[in-house]
């Protein structure tokens, strides 16, 4: 059964990572066959193994809602990362009870999984549309370095990892200095990361748009008015058709947008990763 979910879970995952690629979308009926499927395989399976395996379909359903919400509200996520969040917590579903057959945290490690994927799919990413638009972005690498909060933000930290890496050194029990010391040189590095996502925000990721290509879901990157009334803008999390007819109506011929990385590839890698492992019985999560 598990088997046949992830067939059709890994199809899915190609056809959005394919449309993610071209349109920086993932159509609905997309999404919400996944979910149909894996509560209908589910509930057969069930009939047919008078067992509740229905109900980790459930707890996957809505542990993967929960997630969905809190990271499209949070701005991290578009509609269509959350909706196929919330179709694979059906399909590999979620359980710790003994009540309701053998604990299963497959979607955990999916979660897990994700995180990983999603953190090294991104920074390739990143690197791969900084050569792509170099010379923007070396014009723009220039531009934040002039800025005097980044300067001030800069001296601010060397400042701290120098005092920090003295006091370590110096005060520090033997067998906890190499630790410390690497945690601040993450921190060191966590900076220049966010630097270099800023960069490459400002570089290749905001666009004029005709408002004619106007989608569902496009992150707008300015406030957008018609006269003096608001129409839509960055707080909105994604623009809605009702307000895109009424851009369309306008006379107004372009908006700004900032268009994400296409995240679907990464689900698509965390997916075969969750696949390789329960394949390989890691212990601890299937028994």
């Amino acid at each position: 059964m598990l088997w046949i979910s992830a067939i059709v879970a890994f199809i899915i995952l190609v056809i959005g990572s394919i449309t993610d690629f071209q349109k920086r979308e993932v159509h609905d009926y997309v999404s919400y066959f996944l979910i149909f499927a894996a509560f209908g395989i589910s509930a057969v399976y069930s009939i047919i193994s008078q067992s509740l395996y229905i109900v980790q379909t459930a707890m996957g359903f809505l542990l993967g809602l929960g997630i969905a919400y809190a990271m499209f509200y949070l701005g991290q996520w578009g509609g269509g990362d959350s909706k196929l969040i919330m179709g694979l917590g059906a399909v590999f579903g979620f359980n710790i009870s003994p009540m309701f057959g053998e604990k299963n945290l497959l979607f955990i490690l999916l979660l897990a999984s994700i995180i990983i994927a999603g953190a090294i799919y991104g920074l390739f990413y990143s690197i791969y549309l900084a050569i792509r638009h170099r010379k923007a972005f070396m014009q723009n690498i220039r531009k934040w370095s002039e800025r005097k909060e980044i300067r001030n933000a800069r001296i601010a930290m060397l400042c701290f990892l120098l005092v920090s890496a003295l006091i370590i050194i110096f005060f520090v029990p033997r067998e906890y200095k190499l630790m410390l010391l690497s945690l601040i040189a993450v921190l060191f590095l966590i900076f220049y990361i966010w630097l270099f996502v800023k960069i490459i925000e400002e570089s290749c990721m905001i666009k004029q748009l005709p408002v004619s290509r106007l989608t569902e879901g496009d992150w707008i990157y300015r406030n957008v008015y018609i006269g003096k009334k608001y129409i839509t803008g960055p707080k909105d999390l994604g623009i809605t058709k009702e307000k895109i007819r009424i851009l369309q109506k306008s006379k107004l011929k372009h908006v700004t947008i900032k268009e994400g990385i296409p995240f679907i590839p990464a689900f698509l890698i965390a997916f075969l990763l969750t696949v390789m492992m329960y394949y390989w019985k890691v212990p601890g999560i299937f028994f």
